[in-house]
């Protein structure tokens, strides 16, 4: 599986940004698709995850009720609607592939692409 996000940038607070990842599957496609991010001097940190179908979805309880995850398996494409932006959401944002959908935060995935970085000021 291979990643390929898009989409960061500098911004606002307040502001909103969409993130993209594409994802190039080998034989299966059926992967739980997710966000992490890690500030300077940060652990890495889970931000959000969504289920094979995007039906169901994960979120980081600092970033619930202003992210949103979603994904179109037709374009093998997930998105991470960020709204509402402060400035501790600054980071490089990866995207990354898991075989099985936990329900819940994870603490890794299985595969994982090139991160992007999001700068959002005071």
């Amino acid at each position: 599986v291979q990643l390929q996000a898009s989409g960061g940038g500098s911004a606002q607070a307040g502001d909103s940004l969409r993130l993209s990842c594409v994802a190039s599957y080998g034989k299966y496609d059926n992967y739980a698709l997710g966000w992490f991010r890690q500030a300077p001097g940060k652990e890495r940190e889970f931000v959000a995850a969504t289920s094979w179908s995007g039906t169901s979805a994960a979120y980081a309880d600092s970033v619930k009720g202003r992210f949103s995850i979603s994904r179109d398996n037709s374009k093998n494409t997930v998105y991470l609607q960020m709204n509402n932006l402060k400035p501790e959401d600054t980071a490089v944002y990866y995207c990354a592939a898991d075989h099985l959908w936990y329900g819940g935060p994870y603490d890794d995935m299985d595969y994982w692409g090139q991160g992007t970085q999001v700068t959002v000021s005071s």
